[in-house]
């Protein structure tokens, strides 16, 4: 029987080699014909334009995956971001990876260039956009173009971003065309690539047919039209590479904005081994373990402060370290645990990952207390949801679950989220899901999400299936209950994949567990250019 490590070790090969596939983008062929036009990649573009040996952190790398299988794919959403150092400036950085259907937009491209920028906008960081987009996929327009939260939108955020004194930067380095042209010129400075860039609204087949004009893309928008002519463009450059050093001297330059002020002390590396967390965290998603284990090896020095440990005990909260910066964290405990009952009659057992009365109450105390102390928040979630049944019901478990939801929701520190294993139900909600404005929310290899787990689903959608058929006069054999089971638990299963997620962008990623400092430290990093300014208010809670 393999062990929980050879388990792992076989979710770690399928992320590694996902990763190494998405980052192919269009494929080898596609980028071998970019290259021969003397272009640059887009990841070739970010790893020439970030600082010499600095750490890059991708978002939603998987956006898109296994999405518009009709329409060829979209591997990686077609466009690359994350949060990384230019001339020792964090920011982040947006490149189209014009392997992917000329870096045309799909609806999950306008979906992740909102997220660039709303990671851009909370944490005040500057942004650079290498453009290279052939503009809205036309196939899906209908998906893309008119709703809030479509491609307009981008515009809307550079125009606040702009206003709120938010430093953008734009290199047009291939097409720019119709809307998307906008991007790149809403931005404060529009740099231009001569020979490969053009920006215009309308490309040269477009303005032929409607307006009977013979005109080609590089008299109508090319590099030299738009520096010596148009002014649409600020400076134009001979190629890729000296197009970013031209960012990279800009970005030297910026002025030093106030900070938030979060407590850093020096990093200290966990004095409990990291790679230990492959054998502690179980692959199993049924079996218990011990939640202070991993977080003893995620923080500095191993060291958890821990805050009423003695009550509420499903819920772990206490403060720590990650590279240096002081965090709370609220973190799902796992194994079965002993709860004592008012009025000395003894004790009871709780489950494991599940959200008591008394748990939902320490937490959301625990929240109140991190925004008093201006203290970043970490949630862990591997959460089944809150206790059902009467008894939970009548002691009053949907109040205590609104004070933890409102305590969380208006926090004005920064959170992020990690889903360690299960994220199902209220819990999801309750530990700071995507819905509650997380500055970062990745999972691990081994997270599911859903409204509850598969076998739970799965019992009850077969039931009411079952009892429809009955009611129709069609019996069920046996037989046939077990493969309606086996086939409702499949298709649920597959929407339990962090993948699933991570498509859809409900999560920024799926990390390597061994990952989890660098990422929680470069996002509160991020966090730390952003001064709080709105006062810690919960409104009404139920006591």
């Amino acid at each position: 029987m393999p062990t929980n490590r050879e388990l792992f070790q076989t979710l770690l090969d399928e992320l590694q080699t996902k990763t190494a596939q998405t980052r192919l983008g269009g494929g080898q062929k596609k980028i071998d014909d970019h290259r021969k036009k003397g272009k640059m990649t887009a990841r070739e573009r970010i790893d020439y334009l970030i600082d010499d040996g600095s750490r890059f952190l991708e978002i939603g790398l998987f956006a898109g995956d296994g999405m518009y299988a009709d329409e060829g794919g979209c591997p990686g959403g077609g466009v690359v971001v994350g949060i990384g150092y230019v001339s020792g400036r964090q920011c982040v950085i947006v490149a189209n990876d014009a392997t992917v259907k000329a870096g045309a937009w799909f609806p999950i491209t306008a979906k992740k260039n909102l997220r660039a920028q709303e990671i851009a906008l909370e944490n005040r960081l500057p942004i650079i956009y290498l453009v290279d987009s052939a503009g809205v996929y036309l196939p899906m327009q209908a998906e893309v173009f008119a709703d809030k939260e479509h491609f307009g939108r981008i515009f809307r955020n550079n125009a606040r971003m702009s206003a709120e004194g938010i430093v953008q930067i734009a290199a047009i380095m291939g097409p720019c065309v119709a809307g998307g042209a906008y991007l790149p010129i809403m931005s404060d400075e529009a740099m231009i690539v001569e020979g490969t860039g053009s920006v215009f609204l309308a490309g040269s087949y477009l303005v032929k047919s409607s307006i009977g004009e013979d005109v080609d893309n590089e008299t109508l928008g090319g590099a030299t039209t738009h520096c010596e002519i148009s002014g649409v463009t600020d400076n134009k450059y001979p190629d890729d590479r000296a197009c970013l050093d031209a960012i990279r001297r800009t970005m030297s330059q910026l002025g030093h904005e106030p900070t938030a002020g979060f407590d850093r002390a020096e990093p200290i590396s966990p004095a409990k081994n990291p790679d230990e967390l492959y054998d502690l965290l179980p692959v199993d998603r049924i079996k218990p373990y011990n939640m202070r284990d991993l977080i003893e090896r995620w923080v500095d020095g191993s060291e958890f402060e821990e805050y009423k440990p003695l009550y509420g005990k499903t819920l772990l909260c206490g403060t720590a370290r990650i590279e240096g910066w002081a965090v709370g964290i609220v973190a799902n405990q796992r194994m079965m645990v002993k709860a004592k009952k008012s009025g000395g009659a003894g004790a009871e057992m709780q489950m494991g990952g599940v959200i008591y009365s008394d748990s939902a109450d320490k937490a959301a105390r625990f929240v109140m207390n991190c925004n008093q102390r201006r203290i970043p928040l970490l949630f862990l979630q591997d959460v089944s949801g809150f206790m059902v049944g009467s008894r939970s019901e009548h002691g009053g478990i949907i109040k205590d679950g609104a004070k933890l939801v409102s305590a969380m929701a208006n926090s004005v520190v920064p959170k992020f989220t990690i889903l360690v294993g299960n994220s199902y139900g209220a819990g999801n909600y309750a530990l700071c899901g995507k819905a509650y404005d997380p500055r970062l929310i990745f999972a691990l290899p081994t997270a599911q999400m859903a409204v509850m787990s598969g076998a739970s689903a799965a019992k009850t959608l077969l039931q009411i299936q079952t009892a429809s058929l009955k009611a129709k006069g069609q019996p069920i054999t046996p037989e046939a209950e077990q493969a309606l089971l086996t086939e409702i638990t499949d298709r649920y299963n597959a929407q339990l994949s962090p993948y699933y997620a991570a498509a859809r962008l409900w999560t920024d990623g799926i990390l390597d567990p061994l990952e989890v400092r660098k990422a929680i430290s470069m996002g509160i990093e991020a966090a730390n250019h952003a001064p709080i300014t709105r006062r810690y208010n919960v409104g009404v809670i139920q006591t």
